[in-house]
This record gives structure tokens, C-alpha cells and sequence, in this order.
């Protein structure tokens, strides 16, 4: 490039390499003919900002996740660098201690001397394009890494050997992770993870009822999983019928529209009934609205059923929610649809109904091991997105033939859903039973048990990582698919 202009004002910076102490073309893609996209200028206004204010410039330098890597010259990666760790020491940032620092550590000479690092703190008057500099040696960095990604991957194509659904999601996450603008390593010291625990327990200890996850809309289960913890896969199996889209839509719901606070935007991917059954069932849940009545044309046309319909629809179309309901998708394109929406709207909360009806990736390979894979895949995208994934699975027939509630072992067709899962949360309703005995039993008896059990949901938190397994109790209306803590209805 022989010119760079900006594409906020009309500021023109040098970009082509200028010699070794200044250009780095070292490290363009083998037989790219030129330098990789970069502007010295913008790169040393930056640095002599950092000079200007350091404590504020470089805060925003991290903030827009900014790193040594982020600089074309190499001079300025180590400069950058050695501003980087006087920030996390907290000692002052000027030309003194700036040089001190690299002689000691014997760099001075490597940036171009005591000469060079003055004429770089000289460079700028003021702080007050700083933003703009920032964010253009960021662009610059995230063009280079697209072009060094993009050549890996034409090198790749050419080295293909099979597998080619593999190969895409591989190159996929590849491009995804440098439009996220990921350059850091994977690995984290230990320094920003135990702030962020602290951070948690703080909040713990504070007391103020304040989750540190995303709510899932009732009390009694909030105090055993503290809300849905980013970066965990938590699994809600029951048998069918039991209310596991109900429960799943319902936490939707109370994600996307609490109470409380703001919420978070959740993607639903519904495998087994379509966008606009699932907007129906929400809609009379929410609006305590009796489905059938509403199927036979017995609510009234201008009745307080209808108003709360109406409101309710009129709520959920502002509401930040997201329904995907393709019926044959592969782990690895149920991922890729993930990361295309989290990458126009980060997302807060993710909700796949149901594992066993994600298609494998390869129909050869054993049940066991297809949904182990999927189990895998999505337990892994719940780390990469950084959001809760709450994942519905069917369980098998050994409870209703044991005449038992469920347990994590009757987790269908795998059992790496339980490893991977963390934390399990079994449904059981003693109605829907008690409906199949009716027949031998007697009038009486019937009525006296189903009253007692009539809206009874069972939630089992079977297994919590970082809490204790506990039993909550709920209470579900079948008529309206509505969820509710117990003594709602």
C-alpha cells in the first residue's frame, strides 16, 4: 500500500516499509509480492499518545483488546510491550522510567536508541485523536491476520484430503476467531481469571441476591445453580410429555424479558416444531391463555384473553429473541448458524430442543458415539461463544418400568451427555402417570390424588458443579404450557 487514508477524516499515513528498523514485511504470506496492510504513523501517534496519558490511552488500548501482536514495526511491539507491564505494575509511564526499563532489559538499541524513543514521545501534542488511532492500528492488525488466515486457507484447500464437513467448520472457526478479534493466545495466566472469580465471589458475599448467570426465572432453582453460568452446558431431560419445551420456553422467556434488569438475546434452535408453533405456545404462556379454547374459537373476539394476547405479542416482537427451527442440522451447522448470530448480536443464551434430533455428522459411526460427538460439540460451543447452552434430551423407558423418578443414568444413548453436562436438571410429573391409572382406580380416589398433583413439576437438579443436587418443586399448566414457581396456579 503507498497510501493510507482513513476512513474516518481525511488523515494520510505512510504504510509501505521504510527499512528494517521501521517495516516488517517479514511476515507477509509466501509469494504475497507485497507488504501487508499497515501505517507507521498511525502506530507512533498511538505510542506518543500512551507517552501523553498513559494510565487512560493504554486502559483503552486493552480495552479494544490491542497487543504487542497488534503493531506492523517491531520497534514498536517492543515498546508497546514494555508499556504494557509498567500499566499492570502500576508505575508511571514517561520517557525516563520508558527507557530505564528497556535498557535494563536490554532493548533500548533494538527500538533504535534513547534517540528514536524520544522523537517517538514527541510525535503528538494531545490525546484527543487517541480513539482514532486505537481503532486504526486495530483494523490494520485484524487486516493482516484476515490475510494471513485467509492465504492458510487456500493452502489448506490445496492440501485437502477429506472430510470436507470437518474441514469447513475447521476453516469457519478459523475466519470466526479473527473477526472476533481474538489475536491473544488461548492460554490465560491465572492473573485475569482469579479476578474474575473474585469478582463472583464478591458478589456471593455481598448478599444482595444479585445471580452471577443468566436467570432462569425461578427462585427455588436460582438459589441451587445461581442462574446459568456462562461457558456451561446444562442439560434438561424428562420423558415425552413431561413439559421440557415448555420449561426450555419459559427460560427463554424470563432470559429475554425478566423482570428485573435487562436481558440477554437467546438464540432457540427447535429441531422438532416450527418458529411459529413455538411463538404460539410462548404467547399463551405468558398470557395464561387455554390453547385449546383458543384452537376451538371459544375465546372471545374482544375479551381480556385477547388484550393480554396483544400485549403479549406486542412484548415478544421487541424481545431479543431468536428462533431457528431448521429440522435436519449437524452439530457442526448448528454451530456455524451460532456464530454468524453472535457475530451481528452477542448472545446471552442458547437453547437446543433436542439432542437427539441433531443429525450426525457421520451416519456410519454407532449411536453411542454420534451423540458423544454432539454432546462434545455443543459443550464446546458454550466455551467458544462464552454463553450458557441449555440442551433438551429425551431419557429412556428404565424409570417408567422401575415405576421410578428419573436419574442421571437413564440419560439416553450416551454417557458422556452426564460428563459432559454441567449440571443436569431431570423433570418428573406424577400427573401424567396418575392420568394412565385412572381406569383401575376408583372415582374417589382418582379426583383426591390428581388434586394434589394436578400442576406438579418436579425439577431434580441431579447433578451441579458448582452447587449442591437438590429437588424443586413448580407448578405447570398444561392448558396455557405455562411454567410457574409453585403456588402460581
Amino acid at each position: 500500500m503507498a497510501d493510507d487514508t482513513g476512513s474516518r477524516g481525511s488523515r494520510r499515513f505512510r504504510t509501505g516499509a521504510t527499512g528494517s528498523a521501521q517495516g516488517d514485511a517479514s511476515d507477509a504470506p509466501a509469494g504475497f509480492g507485497r507488504s501487508l496492510p499497515h501505517s507507521i504513523e498511525a502506530e507512533e501517534y498511538l505510542l506518543s499518545c500512551c507517552f501523553l496519558d498513559g494510565l487512560e490511552v493504554v486502559s483503552r488500548c486493552l480495552e479494544a483488546r490491542l497487543s504487542a501482536a497488534s503493531f506492523y514495526v517491531p520497534a514498536h511491539r517492543i515498546l508497546f510491550e514494555k508499556l504494557i507491564e509498567l500499566y499492570n505494575r502500576q508505575s508511571p509511564i514517561d520517557l525516563a522510567v520508558v527507557a530505564e526499563e528497556l535498557k535494563t532489559s536490554r532493548q533500548l538499541d533494538d527500538i533504535g536508541g534513547y534517540a528514536y524513543l524520544t522523537q517517538i514521545s514527541g510525535r503528538i501534542p494531545t490525546t484527543a485523536q487517541a480513539n482514532y488511532f486505537i481503532e486504526r492500528v486495530r483494523e490494520l492488525a485484524l487486516l493482516r491476520e484476515l490475510i494471513r488466515t485467509a492465504t492458510g486457507t487456500v493452502e489448506q484447500c490445496f492440501e485437502f484430503s477429506g472430510g470436507i464437513d470437518q474441514f469447513v467448520d475447521t476453516i469457519e472457526q478459523q475466519m470466526f476467531a479473527v473477526t472476533q478479534n481474538r489475536i491473544s493466545e488461548s492460554a490465560r495466566q491465572m492473573k485475569e481469571p482469579t479476578r474474575e472469580a473474585m469478582n463472583v465471589i464478591t458478589k456471593m458475599m455481598m448478599k444482595k441476591g444479585e445471580l452471577t448467570g443468566v436467570s432462569s426465572g425461578f427462585k427455588d432453582l436460582d438459589q441451587f445453580t445461581f442462574g446459568f453460568q456462562r461457558q456451561e452446558m446444562i442439560v434438561l431431560a424428562a420423558r415425552p410429555s413431561m413439559g421440557k419445551t415448555s420449561l426450555a420456553l419459559n427460560f427463554a422467556e424470563a432470559a429475554a424479558l425478566p423482570k428485573r434488569g435487562v436481558g440477554v438475546p437467546v438464540l432457540v434452535f427447535s429441531l422438532e416444531m416450527g418458529s411459529a408453533q413455538l411463538a404460539l405456545r410462548m404467547l399463551c404462556a405468558r398470557a395464561r391463555v387455554n390453547m385449546k379454547l383458543l384452537r376451538d374459537g371459544l375465546l372471545s373476539k374482544n375479551g381480556a384473553e385477547q388484550q393480554e394476547l396483544v400485549k403479549s405479542a406486542d412484548e415478544f416482537s421487541k424481545a431479543p429473541i431468536y428462533i431457528d427451527d431448521s429440522s435436519h442440522l449437524t452439530i457442526m451447522e448448528l454451530r456455524a448458524k451460532s456464530r454468524r448470530l453472535s457475530a451481528r448480536q452477542k448472545l446471552g443464551f442458547i437453547i437446543v430442543d433436542y439432542l437427539q434430533l441433531i443429525a450426525p455428522t457421520d451416519p456410519k459411526t454407532p449411536r453411542e458415539q454420534q451423540v458423544a460427538e454432539i454432546s462434545r460439540g455443543l459443550k464446546g460451543l458454550a466455551k467458544e461463544l462464552d454463553v450458557p447452552v441449555l440442551v433438551l434430551s429425551q431419557l429412556n423407558r428404565a424409570a417408567e418400568k422401575e415405576n421410578r423418578t428419573p436419574k442421571l443414568s437413564d440419560l439416553r444413548e450416551s454417557g458422556s451427555i452426564e460428563q459432559d453436562a454441567d449440571c443436569v436438571l431431570l423433570l418428573y410429573r406424577e400427573a401424567y402417570y396418575l392420568k394412565q391409572k385412572e381406569a383401575v382406580m376408583t372415582t374417589v380416589d382418582y379426583q383426591i390424588e390428581m388434586r394434589s398433583c394436578e400442576y406438579k413439576l418436579e425439577v431434580n437438579v441431579a447433578k451441579c458443579r458448582d452447587g449442591e443436587p437438590g429437588l424443586v418443586i413448580a407448578d405447570i399448566d398444561a392448558a396455557t404450557a405455562s411454567v410457574r414457581d409453585m403456588g402460581a396456579f
